[in-house]
């Protein structure tokens, strides 16, 4: 992928840490006042995992190999903003699904909990056909409904259904009980990149790359669809066995033709169109890709803040990114170059949305190493290789209480909102 970057990053490969580069340990090799202030930040447990917002109510980003509610940052439905509904006079492009399993909860052995969230929780699971393991996500449609996530919901399907590439999560299949939603997906066993990055506090130059290339990619290809992803960040790139990435958290996407309005992603990643309340597009994406670039070369967002503000936060991006701070330890002058285009305020001058599109991203001088051919098929080495032991290493994830409650799966209980899941069959229980 990066020239020299296969020599210098391949013999890491099997390793489960960022062994030969040792200034990833910290958050700067050479600290200033303000680097300095970085590490000792990082090093608080306050700056954790964080939770997503929408006017529609909360976000379906919770599902956490290290996170409770609590440790998710909250869900507050309150978006400091006035409530602005999703439009749905607009023309959606016509997406096709993929050809997909019929799958019942009965062909499934489930291992342990993943994760945990307002509406269920997240299984490792085993088929008992190929014995394969996948994760299924358990939603519980009466919480989803009392939270408003039913739309949500049901994008994150029907985006799913349609996107099959690399570096995006798999959806198998989906299906439903009187209770629960059902969605059987890819087990990625190496955990989100969030976690890799708050122990590392920050990363080399050539290791944000390698990500940032590989998300840049899935973007690419979801807005080839018409998909707008919506809500990018580390806690939503999860790492498979081999290093790769896999996007996840479809909640907030969505097809759209031209333009959309609705107020939804992390606080840290919003463009300052969407806080804006003006129509945006696909290049919301982009910004936040600019976002991710600076949080794994700094350790931090670039408007981040120790207060929990979200109005303070809001009024620096609209300020936008003139008074961001770019110290030189951490960022060469051609990273800074690309952020700086990627988090421009002016949809219109962003890079991903002029002329040539992404093709102004891949074809930055920061990518200049990159063999996008390559690095797509996946033959590029990882910097990073989770240690897995092997097929069902669930390690990187928290271990939780399981509160037997697989066993009230599939038992009858009152429907009362199936049918505002059309898509979701029933065939949990036969």
């Amino acid at each position: 992928m990066i020239r020299r970057m296969a020599d210098r990053l391949g013999h890491i490969g099997h390793s489960s840490q960022l062994r030969d580069y040792p200034d990833a340990l910290h958050p700067l090799s050479s600290p200033t006042s303000s680097q300095s202030a970085v590490s000792s930040y990082l090093s608080q447990s306050s700056y954790d995992h964080r939770g997503s917002i929408s006017t529609q109510a909360t976000s379906m980003s919770e599902w956490s190999s290290a996170g409770t509610d609590n440790k998710r940052g909250g869900f507050s439905m309150d978006s400091d903003m006035d409530i602005i509904e999703e439009d749905r006079s607009l023309t959606r492009p016509k997406l096709v699904r993929r050809p997909r399993g019929v799958y019942r909860l009965s062909d499934f052995i489930i291992q342990r909990t993943l994760g945990t969230g307002s509406f269920g929780r997240v299984h490792l699971v085993r088929s008992k056909h190929n014995l394969r393991f996948y994760a299924i996500k358990v939603l519980n449609k009466e919480r989803v409904v009392k939270m408003k996530q039913v739309e949500h919901t049901n994008n994150e399907q029907r985006m799913l259904e349609c996107v099959q590439h690399s570096f995006i999560i798999n959806l198998w299949g989906y299906f439903q009980d009187t209770a629960n939603l059902y969605m059987v997906m890819d087990f990625v066993p190496g955990g989100e990149l969030f976690t890799l990055l708050r122990r590392s506090n920050r990363f080399p130059d050539p290791v944000a790359k390698f990500y940032a290339a590989e998300v840049a990619l899935a973007l690419n290809h979801l807005h080839g669809l018409g998909i707008i992803y919506r809500d990018l960040k580390p806690e939503n790139v999860l790492l498979n066995a081999d290093g790769h990435i896999k996007v996840a958290d479809f909640g907030f996407a969505k097809a759209v033709d031209t333009t959309t309005w609705t107020l939804c992603g992390t606080p840290d990643y919003l463009a300052p169109e969407v806080i804006g309340q003006q129509r945006y597009n696909k290049s919301v994406d982009w910004y936040a890709l600019g976002i991710l670039i600076y949080e794994m070369l700094f350790g931090l967002p670039p408007y981040h803040q120790a207060e929990t503000n979200h109005l303070i936060l809001y009024d620096r991006i609209q300020a936008g990114p003139a008074k961001v701070a770019f110290p030189p330890a951490a960022f060469s002058d051609q990273a800074k170059d690309l952020i700086m285009k990627l988090m421009e305020g002016d949809p219109s001058k962003r890079f991903g949305n002029m002329r040539h599109g992404a093709a102004d991203v891949f074809a930055h001088g920061w990518f200049r190493e990159v063999d996008w051919a390559r690095l797509e098929a996946r033959e590029i080495t990882a910097p990073y290789l989770p240690r897995i032991t092997g097929d069902g290493d669930a390690s990187a994830f928290d271990k939780y209480p399981e509160d037997d409650v697989s066993a009230t799966y599939g038992l009858p209980t009152p429907d009362l909102n199936g049918s505002l899941f059309p898509d979701f069959e029933y065939t949990a229980i036969s």
